[in-house]
């Protein structure tokens, strides 16, 4: 093991992740981060994992995200050159993400964007993200304001409150045939089409999950069914993503989930958090579970991440998002929270 990753060479070879070893790639970010975050070093020693006989993705342990709100998750020492934050609740405070190079994370949600849509500047690309605009820091905000500077269209932007001017904009990108991304909290959707019906044919809805007590809390199908039968669309994109990594998945209709070439989820047990199950092409096993990701451009961060969400993983790789664990608590890794 080279413990000296250039970290240059590093940032370049994250993006051709399919064509080298996923796995191999982690399992030497995994040692580098190991040796030179201090937080996880402390986390695998704590649950008594020695680096060592770290031979196989399964073995790798997942740093619980709620290590975010309560620690600083840096590899290596570096002033970050923005922190992201999460909206986070009075219970439960925000996570901070401690990004050390901006440009990173730039071409991280560019390059995924344009595997998944194709270039920017083919979209009008119009944001309704009310709640997020009221934060400072938010990692969506900041991807979505590069999208639509990149798009260059007159009528990229975001379109707050005011629903009738978004309403004018759909319809006139419609008469032209335009390709439109609509990308939109989800209460902010729904708010919308309280008001608004319509029948769009050249436009991608995309929602960004949240809720966040705005309304009476409903599943993802239920929001889905409505956004369709209200704008007249044939299926309902969506983002997933969240402030504490660097990568995005998108579904492009029916909550299918599919990850970039350097991230991967994998399902860990609701009974032990240690017992790790990765997609298998060869057994088209589906597994059930709660989900942990691998982002291997969170490189300065943490790249194993062990999240709240339950899930389901594919034999392809593909996922969906069942909903929030009712109980995150992991047991032994209580040691590390101040």
């Amino acid at each position: 093991m080279n413990n000296t990753l250039e970290i240059p060479d590093w940032e370049n070879k994250i993006f051709h992740a399919s064509f080298y070893n996923f796995d191999r790639m982690a399992l030497e970010l995994f040692q580098f981060q190991y040796q030179y975050n201090t937080t996880y070093r402390q986390f695998v020693n704590s649950v008594h994992v020695n680096p060592e006989n770290v031979d196989s993705i399964t073995k790798i342990p997942f740093l619980p995200i709620r290590f975010f709100k309560t620690n600083t998750i840096k590899t290596t020492d570096f002033e970050p050159e923005i922190i992201f934050e999460s909206s986070g609740t009075t219970q439960s405070g925000n996570s901070h993400h401690y990004v050390k190079n901006i440009e990173l994370y730039k071409k991280c949600f560019t390059q995924c964007f344009e595997l998944f849509y194709g270039p920017e500047n083919e979209w009008c690309i119009l944001a309704l993200l009310p709640s997020y605009l009221e934060r400072k820091n938010s990692s969506l905000i900041t991807m979505t304001e590069e999208l639509i500077k990149h798009s260059g269209h007159s009528l990229s932007g975001f379109y707050l409150k005011d629903n009738e001017k978004l309403y004018q904009t759909l319809l006139h990108n419609e008469i032209l045939q335009q390709p439109t991304l609509l990308i939109g909290v989800t209460f902010a959707l729904l708010d919308f089409t309280e008001n608004y019906t319509m029948h769009l044919s050249n436009t991608v809805i995309m929602e960004t999950g949240g809720m966040k007590g705005r309304r009476e809390e409903i599943t993802r199908e239920e929001v889905h069914e409505t956004l369709v039968k209200k704008l007249g669309v044939r299926q309902i994109h969506s983002e997933y993503g969240m402030t504490e990594i660097l990568s995005q998945a998108y579904s492009r209709g029916n909550g299918i989930f599919k990850c970039p070439p350097w991230m991967k989820v994998v399902i860990r047990s609701e009974d032990d958090p240690f017992s790790i199950q990765a997609a298998s092409l060869s057994t088209k096993k589906t597994e059930t579970g709660i989900i942990n990701i691998i982002d291997l451009a969170n490189i300065y961060s943490c790249a194993f991440i062990a999240t709240d969400d339950m899930g389901k993983l594919h034999h392809n790789g593909s996922f969906e998002v069942l909903g929030r664990c009712d109980n995150s608590d992991i047991r032994g890794c209580s040691l590390l929270i101040s």
